[in-house]
């Protein structure tokens, strides 16, 4: 079964809307990190804006840290982005989609725990990886487009 449509919108020149959670894939962080101008633009006008990520992604940034200053340093940038923690029904979803696309679409565990992180909340996943989770069924994606 393949997964739901996705928005593709350039979220650079628009603000997000409010009402709708967000859930910010590891690649987007990581383009933060690396000082894109677009991504530091979309995160901090819309730092209200229901901005979440997965714990997952926060432990994928903190294993790619060189050190334990960038380790802090990660801290302090995502402090203010609400951290989704996995549970049960998060785990159980993950184990699905592994046993469902891990052989057919090269699903890895991370991006099936983030692919459950958002279904779960209902938030959109805000990611350039779209062929990541496009086939995973009730996923909203939200593909990050800078100009």
């Amino acid at each position: 079964m393949e997964g739901q449509g996705y928005h593709k919108r350039d979220i650079k020149s628009k603000s997000l809307e409010a009402a709708v959670k967000y859930l910010l894939d590891t690649c987007i962080l990581i383009d933060f990190l690396r000082g894109e101008s677009g991504v530091y633009d979309i995160l901090v006008s819309n730092e209200k804006a229901g901005l979440s990520m997965s714990t997952v992604t926060m432990m994928e940034l903190v294993i790619g840290a060189l050190n334990k200053r960038e380790v802090q340093y990660i801290q302090k940038a995502f402090r203010n982005i609400n951290k989704i923690y996995i549970d049960q029904s998060i785990s159980e979803m993950a184990e699905d989609f592994v046993v469902c696309y891990s052989k057919s679409h090269n699903l890895q565990i991370d991006d099936a725990l983030i692919a459950a992180t958002a279904i779960k909340i209902n938030a959109e996943l805000v990611t350039r990886n779209i062929s990541d989770f496009r086939y995973i069924p009730g996923i909203q994606l939200y593909q990050f487009n800078q100009k």
